[in-house]
C-alpha cells in the first residue's frame, strides 16, 4: 500500500470517528435510566471546578438539564460536593506512539484524566477518591498539521464528553448518608427500574 493511500484511509477512518460521534450526540444518546438520564442522589451538589472549565460547564449542563439536584455556588450547604483532586485540564497528555520509517512521528496518543471524590456536608466520603483515565490514538502527518490540530481538538472534546458520562454514573449510585442531608432528594434513587417478566 502506497503512502498516498495509507493516509487516504487513515482520513477516511478520522472523519468516520467524527461523524459518528456527531450521529451519536445529534440522535439523542443519554445515559440509561426510566427518562434516559440518572438521577442523582442528592438535592443539591457543589462542583469543585472553575466556573470557565470546560468539564464544569459540561456537568452542570448535564445536572440542570436531567432536573432533580440544583447546582449551587458554595459548598455551604451542599448535600454533596464534588471535589476535584487532579483537573483533567492541566493533565492533558500527548506521547509518542508510533514512529514511521524515517524515524518520524506516525501517531500520539492523547490522555485525559481525572482524580475526584464526593463528600456530604458533614465531611462523610460518599465516593473515595477515584481515577477515571482515557486515551485516544491519533495519526500525524507534516503536510496536514492543521487538520490533525482541529482533529485533536475534536478527541479532547469526545473525551471531555466521555469523562461527563463516566462521572455522571458514578454519582448516580451514590448511597448518601441521608441523616446529613437537608433536603430529601427530590428524584428518585434508583435511576433504572426493574425490568417486567417476559412472558
Amino acid at each position: 500500500m502506497t503512502t498516498s493511500s495509507q493516509v487516504s484511509l487513515l482520513g477516511r477512518r478520522a472523519a468516520l470517528a467524527l461523524g459518528l460521534t456527531v450521529l451519536l450526540s445529534a440522535c439523542g444518546f443519554h445515559l440509561r435510566g426510566s427518562n434516559g438520564s440518572f438521577m442523582l442522589p442528592f438535592a443539591t451538589m457543589y462542583i469543585d471546578l472553575p466556573d470557565t472549565s470546560p468539564l464544569a460547564i459540561g456537568l452542570k449542563r448535564y445536572i440542570r438539564a436531567i432536573g432533580g439536584t440544583e447546582v449551587v455556588g458554595t459548598k455551604d450547604g451542599a448535600d454533596a460536593v464534588l471535589e476535584v483532586l487532579s483537573d483533567p485540564e492541566r493533565n492533558r497528555t500527548k506521547t509518542i506512539l508510533s514512529l514511521n520509517p524515517s524515524g518520524r512521528v506516525q501517531e500520539y496518543q492523547l490522555g485525559y484524566s481525572i482524580n475526584f471524590r464526593v463528600v456530604d456536608k458533614a465531611g462523610n466520603q460518599l465516593l473515595a477518591p477515584t481515577t477515571i483515565s482515557l486515551v485516544r490514538p491519533i495519526t500525524f502527518d507534516e503536510s496536514q498539521v492543521l487538520a490533525k490540530e482541529t482533529e485533536e481538538a475534536a478527541l479532547y472534546r469526545d473525551m471531555r464528553n466521555d469523562l461527563v458520562q463516566q462521572i455522571m454514573r458514578r454519582l448516580a449510585a451514590i448511597k448518601p448518608v441521608l441523616p446529613a442531608m437537608s433536603v430529601a432528594p427530590v428524584a428518585p434513587v434508583t435511576p433504572v427500574a426493574p425490568a417486567a417478566p417476559q412472558q
